[in-house]
């Protein structure tokens, strides 16, 4: 195998890759009059460290990580640095026909991915300033996940009734196979429910439209990558020093 170091002078940028027409033609959209290469060898170690000579001595930012120190999981479509992780071969933010693994590496640590996952991507992803792929941070991402793991484990310890719903959602695959935008149709519909309930002045319809709101609104809210509480503690916090008056039976906040 053969490692490039790469230079593409009007990106100020010094790589290196083992397939220069893949990573550099292909992936960035660059012709051959647009780079050259810089050195080539068989030992990845010494190609590493001769790309941050090149950065070093051109005065271009350096890779935070050396080359061969690099995880790039082979299993999957994501290329794992310390900074950001590319979603290869995506050129879209819905990321259409991005294969979703079962599990990714970061810093040695394994990550079991399910598809309520791909939502979280889907709605975080920016595009890369070089090519048409995509990329998530690290950090946020880890952060999500640290994030879902700890409601999966409060699911077992608590018994209030957004958890019992979460649970519930989660047994029957709706994190999984859903989405929000499923979750807001469904929102509008219970919506009608309740518009329906009301003029005919039926309290059972009303009752049950009410909490069939709030049963989707935890759902929507756990797959955007919230909780109904915060939601709600969110609009708490705006509201609780709010002043104002009623007008016609409704609280108008003074301007």
């Amino acid at each position: 195998m053969i490692f490039y170091v790469y230079h593409i002078k009007k990106f100020k940028k010094v790589g290196c890759t083992t397939n220069i027409k893949k990573r550099v033609i292909t992936q960035q959209g660059l012709e051959k009059k647009d780079f050259s290469i810089l050195y080539s060898t068989t030992n990845k170690i010494e190609a590493s460290y001769i790309e941050r000579y090149y950065q070093i001595k051109l005065n271009y930012k350096k890779d935070k990580n050396l080359y061969h120190k690099l995880k790039i999981n082979k299993m999957t479509n994501f290329h794992i640095t310390d900074q950001t992780i590319t979603l290869k071969y995506t050129n879209n933010q819905d990321l259409i026909g991005f294969n979703l693994p079962p599990f990714i590496i970061i810093k040695s640590k394994k990550i079991n991915l399910l598809k309520e996952d791909l939502i979280w991507l889907k709605n975080n992803n920016f595009k890369s300033q070089i090519n048409s792929e995509r990329y998530v941070f690290t950090e946020a991402f880890l952060k999500y996940i640290d994030k879902k793991n700890q409601l999966s484990m409060e699911f077992t310890k608590s018994e209030t009734i957004f958890e019992k719903i979460r649970v519930w959602a989660k047994e029957r695959g709706i994190y999984e196979k859903g989405d929000p935008k499923t979750q807001y149709i469904k929102l509008q519909e219970e919506a009608g429910e309740l518009a329906k309930a009301i003029l005919n002045k039926d309290e059972e319809e009303i009752v049950d439209a009410i909490g069939d709101i709030g049963v989707v609104l935890t759902n929507l809210s756990y797959l955007c990558g919230y909780t109904i509480e915060e939601c709600l503690e969110s609009s708490y916090n705006v509201i609780k020093m709010r002043q104002g008056k009623m007008e016609n039976g409704t609280f108008m906040k003074n301007k």
